[in-house]
């Protein structure tokens, strides 16, 4: 059985927690930022959490 190969796309974008989570950062944070608003800037700039089937297909791909 060959080894399973880290998805490079994936790993760049996500991250396995202590506890097995997986975190990742928003979007959106990047550019155009004078048209959004404080509260959507804030929420954006904190960490996000997988849950569910998106968080087992995810932590399948990091290997």
């Amino acid at each position: 059985m060959p080894k399973m190969k880290t998805h490079k796309g994936i790993a760049k974008r996500f991250s396995k927690t202590g506890s097995g989570g997986i975190k990742f950062k928003h979007p959106n944070l990047r550019h155009c930022l004078e048209h959004k608003r404080k509260t959507q800037k804030n929420t954006l700039q904190k960490t996000g959490y997988l849950q569910g089937q998106d968080a087992k297909n995810i932590a399948r791909l990091l290997g």
